[in-house]
């Protein structure tokens, strides 16, 4: 986990290294430049974790990490 975004979904996610690393890859991968503040865009990135999640508290959760994370 070599960078703070990283770390802070490995922190959150039970320490899972493998669901950290999909998710980064999957908010890198969909993030539309500047997303946030604009729900429509913010939709997108919560689209895409739901689909690895399947779960919306979990998405929302998530999400806000995420949210906090300059590096997205």
């Amino acid at each position: 986990m070599n960078t703070p975004g990283r770390r802070a979904l490995y922190n959150n996610l039970s320490k899972n290294r493998d669901l950290a690393l999909e998710i980064d890859q999957v908010v890198k991968n969909v993030r539309p430049d500047g997303w946030r503040g604009v729900q429509a865009r913010e939709q997108v990135i919560k689209r895409a974790l739901y689909e690895v999640l399947k779960d919306v508290a979990e998405v929302e959760r998530i999400f806000l990490i995420i949210k906090q994370q300059r590096e997205y």
